[in-house]
């Protein structure tokens, strides 16, 4: 209490000049309206420029939970395309023509582990049965297909990417309607092999292959890549195609899960009739 006495007795002159200068300074501000306003002003801009560095911070930290909720919101949206009877073509406009006779659920996941320098590769996604999640769900991002759900748990699934040797995907050159097989030779990971497209196809570097009307796995007309270059045998009536990825097998963090709700029952229709032969 002592040395607050002699603080405020020594600097007495200070203090009384400080508290003259305060009141002055208000009664100035509150007589005058130019000097209001510039106060005013002066003190919305720091206080805003607060406001906005605080609300940076903030937004900053609530990035993760915005962008789960943006990718909920492309899993419903993506849901309502792929059940409409209008379907976004490969070059990604609308295409009246097409349309989907199954009924598709789309969930939205996030890639945990993914491997690309061996020759199965296979991701890990975040969410299992619990989550719904299911085997032989594709998988799929904004740019293109990624791979097939292989096993589930009850939190986890993994994903046979499209970079494995055992997968096969049905897939087709959107501009010439032919079909084939997209595989993966195992040497590079930008890169499938389309096959057992006909050497009578119109090809040219470019083109665009999407997944085929004869996947019950995929909607039809989901991007993969484009046509880079096309080897032809002279032993062989078809070509072998090496498809460029749309993705960056080597990046991916959210992805789509897609759900043909009538895959069992298209398998057990083919079964049944596989038995009659």
């Amino acid at each position: 209490m002592q040395q607050i006495i002699r603080f405020l007795t020594r600097n007495s002159i200070t203090i009384l000049f400080l508290l003259l200068f305060g009141i002055a300074f208000f009664l100035t501000i509150k007589s005058h309206n130019y000097h209001q306003s510039v106060t005013v002003n002066s003190s919305n801009k720091v206080s805003g420029f607060v406001y906005d560095k605080v609300n940076g911070v903030k937004s900053y930290f609530g990035l993760k939970q915005e962008n789960e909720q943006l990718a909920k919101e492309n899993a419903y949206l993506q849901q309502l395309l792929y059940n409409s009877r209008v379907i976004i073509d490969s070059a990604f406009t609308v295409n009246p023509e097409l349309h989907l006779d199954a009924d598709y659920q789309v969930l939205q996941s996030l890639v945990i582990k993914n491997s690309y320098s061996k020759k199965r590769n296979y991701l890990t996604i975040k969410g299992g049965q619990e989550n719904g999640i299911k085997t032989d769900m594709g998988v799929i991002n904004s740019n293109g297909v990624i791979g097939i759900v292989e096993n589930v748990s009850d939190n986890y699934a993994v994903v046979q990417s499209i970079l494995n040797l055992k997968t096969r995907i049905a897939a087709k050159v959107s501009d010439t309607e032919h079909f084939g097989t997209v595989v993966w030779d195992g040497k590079n990971a930008g890169y499938v092999q389309l096959i057992d497209i006909p050497k009578l196809a119109n090809l040219h570097k470019g083109d665009t292959v999407v997944t085929g009307g004869s996947s019950t796995i995929f909607p039809e007309n989901i991007p993969i890549g484009f046509v880079e270059q096309v080897f032809t045998s002279e032993t062989s009536n078809f070509y072998t195609i090496n498809v460029r990825l749309f993705n960056d097998m080597t990046r991916l963090q959210s992805v789509y899960l897609i759900e043909n709700t009538g895959l069992e029952e298209i398998i057990e229709l083919e079964q049944n009739t596989g038995q009659d032969e």
